[in-house]
């Protein structure tokens, strides 16, 4: 890891802040926002329509969409625990404080870095890999509802999609219509006037609900 890196390194430079020394593991740390839809979008369609093929004839299918839906709906909370407790969790630990920064320190030091506002697949995979497993043992075995679990598994990686993509979209795209227009102005306060409020990216409604909107 750079020694150079520290809070002291916000700045305004088109050139990214380097994370690592070695060469190879910073070319990690660089994401094109693509990536994520070239990765995620199948493993959700794989998901959703392989519990839909399993749907016996004459049996409602009702569950999917609702299940769906149930799993979006989760992946806005997970977004908004994420962000709150994990990204902006502040160490005591010089070296914690290093591990923190790489996580999303880099991000508000310099929110313009186009290739480093999504989540990065050396990440987000390990990450995907725990939510899987988890809805399988909770929804699954737990509660004995498998065929729910597919599902909820897409609609949560959809969640994750959306939430990407509007984040990438609020620093680099022009926004149409008044939500996404209100999304944009939601997280640009965050960056620029309330980083310890205003979590939500994809949905201001964990913000409301916790109380941490700044409204």
């Amino acid at each position: 890891m750079d020694r150079s890196i520290s809070e002291m390194d916000i700045n305004k430079s088109d050139e990214p802040i380097r994370l690592f020394q070695s060469d190879f593991l910073e070319f990690f740390t660089h994401v094109h926002p693509a990536v994520v839809l070239i990765i995620w979008l199948p493993v959700a369609a794989y998901f959703l329509f392989s519990e839909v093929a399993r749907v016996a004839p004459g049996t409602s299918a009702l569950y999917i969409p609702i299940a769906l839906v149930l799993g979006i709906f989760l992946w806005t909370l997970t977004e908004y625990l994420m962000h709150r407790f994990f990204f902006h969790f502040h160490p005591k630990e010089a070296w914690a404080q290093k591990i923190f920064f790489l996580f999303h320190g880099v991000h508000h030091a310099q929110p313009a870095c186009k290739t480093r506002l999504v989540m990065p697949p050396a990440a987000s995979i390990p990450m995907a890999l725990f939510f899987i497993v988890g809805f399988n043992l909770v929804v699954g075995a737990l509660f004995g509802l498998p065929q729910l679990v597919g599902p909820l598994i897409a609609g949560f990686i959809l969640g994750y999609v959306a939430y990407d993509m509007i984040h990438y979209s609020t620093h680099h795209m022009p926004m149409y219509g008044r939500v996404m227009k209100y999304l944009k102005r939601y997280h640009m306060l965050h960056h620029f006037k309330t980083p310890e409020q205003r979590y939500g990216v994809s949905s201001p409604l964990w913000d409301y609900v916790f109380k941490t909107s700044a409204e």
